[in-house]
This record gives C-alpha cells, structure tokens and sequence, in this order.
C-alpha cells in the first residue's frame, strides 16, 4: 500500500483502478477548437468536503461514485480519452475510451483538522490526485472522523471550469438515477474561424504566438515564491467593497470592485519591495458563450449553453505601479471595467478565433501567462460565481466546502472567487500569489480576506 506524507497527516492510498464508460464507444478522433489550442497543458483540481453520512460506509460511497462515473462517461466521452499530438504537431482528443484514474485513499485526519487555509500543505499532493495518464482523474479519500474528499483533476486543454461543472452537475445526477439536466454538445463547429478572418488589432496586444514569445523573466528570490490559501469574504464586506467602487450613479460588479481591491494590493506590494519594474498587469477570465448568442438565435444560444471545451477569454490592463497605488478605488474599478468591455462581445470571440487560424500550428498563449523580463508583478483572476457545489451530492448530503485548485507554473499569480457553501452571500477565495503579496493583503485586508476555518464551514 503506498503512501503519500508531508505536514500533519499522511495519506495512505488502498486501491488504483481505471473506470471506463459503461457502454462501449466507438473510437474516433476529435479536433480541440482554436479556443482550445490557446490553453498550455495545464491541469486544474477541484475538492468537494462532506461530512461523515449516517449509514453508509465508504467502501459503499466509492462504489457509487465509480458506477455513476462509469455511466457518466457515456455521454461525456471526451474525460474518458486521451490527447495527443496529430501529424502538423497540434494536441488532438482520442476518443478511445481509455478511462478515469480512479484512486481509493484514507487520511489520517478528521475534517474539522483540514487546514483548507492552507491547501499547500493539505491539498496539493495529498487530496487532488496528480493525473498521470488520461485527461481525467479521481480521487476519494476517507477521513479518520468517517468524512469523505472527493477531488478531481483534468486537462485545461479539454475542459473549462464551466465545462467541468457541468460534469461534476452530471455525475452527481447519475448517482441519484437522475436524468442527466444539462448533456453536453462537442459540435465544434460552434467555433469554426470565418472566411476570411477579420481580427482587431487589440488581440494583438492579449496574445502572442509561442515562438514569439518574450525572454524568460528573471527567477524569483527564495523569499518570494507563489503560495495558496483559501478565505472567505462576508456578504457584508463584498457590499461595502462594491459601494466604494462605485460612484457618479456607476455602479460596479462585485467581481469588478473585488478586482480593483487586488489589484491595489499588488501595486503596493511592488512599491514596498522597490520592484525594478513599474508595471503590473491584471487579467480577467471571461467565458464567451454568452457573447457568441448576442444576435437572439435562441437555438445556437442553448448549443453554446451545453458546450464542452473552452470558451475563454482573458484580456488585461496594464498601469503604473504608483499611478495605481494613488488612485481611488473607484477609478481603478473604472479601468478593470473599460478592459473588460472590448472583450465581452460576440466580435471579440470571433476575432479570437480567427488569430488562432490565422497562426496555426504555432500556437498561442495569452500575454498575460508570460511576463517577461521588463514586467512587473502580474495575475488572473477567474470568476467562479457558477460553481455548483451545492449541486454536487451523489447520494448522501450536499458537500460542506468545494473548492478549485489551481496551483499553476509560471510566474503569474492566479485567483478564483467563488460562492460559499453556506449559501448566505459570502464568497470563498482561491488565492495562488507570491508569498509577500498574500502577506500584505493579510496585513492591510484582514478585515475582507478572513483565512477559511473549520468553524466557519461547521466543521467543529
């Protein structure tokens, strides 16, 4: 039996084997959209927490979850595959129906002892599986007080979060003999380029072909290096935040005010390290499935709400360290929502598109991914207002925290607000930052970022 230790507890694994879809599926191949090949072999986790059910062993929890997974990957046959690489050099879906890593584990710790403050050291390489093979992978693991973790990790190349969460939605329906709500379309032509392409020259400042990328930046010191924590912000906080964001009869997004706060936070932390480079960047994720239905088309409108892949977006601003330090809340909420505004529109996407065509096979990446070596500090923040971590109970109660987790590479910081699963307006926050930015928003933002607690979930 192997085991997997670091921190305060060790992780024991009982069992390794692949589910595969329940009915057998005809391999075929299918091509990722250009959508798609913007996104790096990256993969993104996600944990759901549920306390310890009455009457049900987890022997019996995992069967469910691997029978229902084993159903699910009918329908949504891509997770069930593989990608590789196809003869011009571009990453290509398999369906083959290889399967799911699907990984039984015991903790050696109670629910209310998880440090989900700190996923580094009780997440990362202990909760989330690290998928090793496939697109998709699955873990459960016991706890000592009878609780359970469900986690996941899944190629970016495939799936966004909003593809993701239609899955987990799904494999959750199938373990109550629900109908599937949602069943996902893979019609790629939804995202086919035009003829002749027409792209805006603005694209040309978000994303950057890889073999023009700019020098590597320089290494960060020891003392600052990317960490993860999770907090809560009160509804009460998020509507104070949004008032001070908004002004002359403007009002702001609670996502677009929270970004202001962040980005202020950061612009500080390079004036007191004396950064030698005064700018700093901020990106913002947007999902354009809304944005390609503008035109009324109720019938592509509903496609686009079941499409499977990526559909993102994520333009940025850029500003002066100082001039952002200075600056009111307000106006630098004003700045996150005039960027935003060229990138949520249907011509927006298409052009994305179209740059994608116009430079294949090279790929692309978005700018903000890649500081180089005059850049200062930069970050992503990704809304994830639609998780549903409400929705995702497979039989035995609704999770008492889900979170993503998102440790990625680079240098760019990464940061996902999500609904808290008290349901009460709260939002819980992903945060992956260099060590002495988290620092300074704890110092100076303790009273919006409140570290996330086993009393705050009821864990206790």
């Amino acid at each position: 039996m192997g085991a997997r230790g670091g921190g305060e507890f060790i992780v024991s694994v009982r069992k390794r084997e692949v589910v595969a879809a329940l009915l057998p599926l005809p391999e075929h191949w299918l091509p990722l959209s250009n959508l798609d090949l913007l996104l790096p072999p990256v993969d993104v986790g996600v944990f759901f927490c549920y306390k310890n059910p009455t009457n049900l062993t987890f022997e019996s929890m995992a069967g469910a979850l691997k029978k229902a997974l084993a159903q699910v990957l009918v329908s949504h046959y891509a997770f069930a595959g593989e990608v590789v690489q196809n003869s011009v050099g571009e990453p290509e879906l398999l369906c083959n129906n290889r399967g799911v890593d699907f990984v039984e584990a015991f903790a050696e710790v109670d629910l209310k002892d998880l440090n989900l403050y700190n996923p580094d050291d009780t997440v990362e390489g202990k909760l989330v599986p690290e998928k090793k093979q496939g697109i998709f992978a699955v873990q459960a693991t016991e706890l000592r007080c009878g609780g359970l973790v469900v986690a996941c990790s899944f190629d970016h190349r495939v799936a966004d979060a909003y593809s993701a969460n239609m899955f987990l939605v799904s494999w959750a329906e199938m373990a109550q003999s629900k109908p599937i709500s949602t069943p996902p379309s893979f019609r790629r032509s939804l995202l086919n380029p035009r003829r002749p392409g027409s792209i805006h020259a603005s694209l040309d400042d978000m994303y950057v072909p890889v073999n023009k990328l700019p020098p590597p930046k320089d290494p960060q010191p020891d003392s600052d290096y990317l960490i993860s924590r999770i907090y809560y912000i009160t509804a009460e906080q998020l509507s104070r935040l949004q008032s001070l964001a908004s002004t002359k009869g403007c009002r702001r997004t609670k996502l677009e005010s929270f970004c202001a706060l962040l980005w202020k936070m950061v612009a500080k932390w390079a004036i007191t390290k004396n950064v030698n480079k005064n700018i700093t960047k901020m990106g913002v994720v947007v999902d354009g499935r809304t944005r390609l239905t503008d035109d009324g088309d109720e019938h592509k409108a509903l496609l686009m709400g079941s499409y499977f892949g990526n559909v993102l977006s994520i333009p940025y601003g850029a500003k002066q360290v100082d001039e952002l330090n200075e600056e009111p809340l307000d106006r630098v909420a004003d700045d996150v929502h005039e960027f935003l505004e060229g990138a949520v529109t249907k011509e927006h996407f298409l052009g994305l598109i179209d740059l994608v065509e116009a430079h294949r096979p090279v790929p692309g990446l978005a700018k903000i991914y890649c500081n180089g070596t005059e850049d200062g500090p930069a970050f992503v923040v990704s809304s994830g207002q639609r998780f549903p971590v409400c929705k995702v109970d497979f039989g035995w109660g609704m999770p008492g925290f889900g979170s993503y987790h998102f440790p990625w590479g680079g240098d760019a910081g990464y940061v996902m607000p999500m609904p808290s699963p008290t349901g009460n307006g709260d939002w819980v926050v992903y945060m992956h930052l260099l060590k002495g930015q988290v620092e300074l928003i704890e110092a100076e933002a303790a009273h919006v970022f409140r570290p996330l607690t086993s009393t705050y979930l009821n864990f206790d």
